[in-house]
């Protein structure tokens, strides 16, 4: 039997052929489109609302919202004709200074909040507490409605007895929109969502 002798002229090209027969396989591969389709579309990634989940605590929402009250007060044009504060017990606590002829009578009233399935909030008034004074709370709500500049986003309804507010139309930078899933004060389960829109 002849033996077959591999010139280094023959071996060279028989390994360059190799190499670009690889070379073209793993190029065909890599350009193929993959068969499950796991590479969403990047038109969806973009048009789509994200949203984020934040569950917060009593205290911190405490904290938050008499700063708010604070900033308000300091830029509204009222000239701190009434002072008030908001606490989260297991009910919400609004307290009031409000001026009677020349005395300041101290109020506190108390609501029942409740996450609407449009993201909003409604407080109900469950309570008030005026010292020695007795006045209707259908009387406190619309003297505080005309006195003081609340923003935009909330409302007050003397004769329901309610603060409505709209946490969806609260201005929020860079698109984003909040909205309140729980608002259980007794269990300290407060959450909302932060909705984001790309466009």
């Amino acid at each position: 039997m002849k033996k077959i002798r591999w010139s280094w002229k023959l071996a060279f090209f028989c390994l360059v052929g190799i190499n670009i027969l690889v070379f073209v396989l793993l190029f065909i591969l890599m350009v193929l489109p993959t068969s499950d389709g796991i590479i969403p579309n990047k038109q969806e990634l973009t048009t789509e609302n994200v949203s984020l989940n934040i569950q917060s605590s009593k205290a911190d929402l405490n904290r938050l919202i008499n700063y708010y009250i604070e900033k308000e007060e300091t830029d509204s044009d009222n000239g701190g004709s009434i002072d008030y504060q908001v606490q989260l017990t297991d009910e919400v606590e609004l307290y009031v200074t409000i001026p009677v002829f020349s005395e300041s009578i101290e109020t506190k009233l108390t609501f029942l909040p409740k996450a609407l399935k449009n993201g909003d909030l409604l407080l109900t008034q469950e309570s008030v507490s005026i010292g020695q004074l007795h006045l209707p709370v259908t009387y406190i709500m619309n003297f505080l409605k005309k006195t003081y500049h609340f923003p935009e986003w909330v409302e007050i309804f003397p004769n329901e007895k309610t603060i409505y507010i709209h946490l969806t139309d609260l201005e929020i930078q860079n698109n984003m929109e909040i909205r309140a899933n729980e608002f259980d004060l007794e269990k300290d389960n407060i959450s909302f969502s932060l909705i984001v829109n790309p466009k």
